[in-house]
């Protein structure tokens, strides 16, 4: 693989734009870059689109229910090395971030796929944009930036990825 898709990729996409009713060919498309080894995702981003114990994303969560299993990368070793750098990193005293965001980064799924990617040398895909001087939130691209994780915005991976609508 060489995308590892954030959560709020599949959330926009599913609510904006390509929503399965009337896009089917995105989420097929998606399915069919994974099989190709160019896109997947972690455990931890389907368990928030599942709702993490809330409300489902419907009908997201039922079409990521419907993918192999291999499409959420569990976190191997080198991810659970990478979890030390990524946690070094945000912690450090030169960091600006308050203690709460510091806690919520490290509990959610952006903590997870930064060190996913970290450790598997992958590409994060993701809707966020950086913001350096961010006190309140610590962002992927930020934490990327951090540790050094090629991150990109969706667009530009269904460009590189030939992603097209026409008929």
């Amino acid at each position: 693989m060489m995308y590892l898709l954030d959560t709020n990729v599949f959330i926009e996409a599913s609510r904006l734009y390509y929503h399965p009713d009337i896009a089917p060919y995105f989420w097929q498309w998606l399915r069919e870059q994974h099989e190709a080894g160019n896109v997947g995702s972690i455990e931890a981003v389907k368990k928030e689109i599942d709702g993490g114990g809330k409300k489902k994303l419907e009908p997201l969560s039922l079409w990521a229910a419907q993918l192999p299993k291999s499409f959420w990368a569990a976190p191997d070793v080198s991810t659970v090395q990478s979890f030390r750098t990524l946690t070094d990193w945000v912690q450090h005293p030169d960091r600006q971030y308050r203690d709460d965001a510091r806690r919520e980064f490290l509990a959610i799924a952006d903590f997870w796929i930064v060190a996913q990617a970290h450790g598997t040398g992958q590409t994060v895909v993701t809707r966020e944009l950086a913001a350096p001087d961010s006190k309140k939130r610590v962002l992927i691209p930020d934490a990327c930036n951090g540790i050094g994780v090629s991150f990109q915005e969706p667009f530009s991976m269904y460009r590189k990825l030939g992603l097209n609508f026409r008929c």
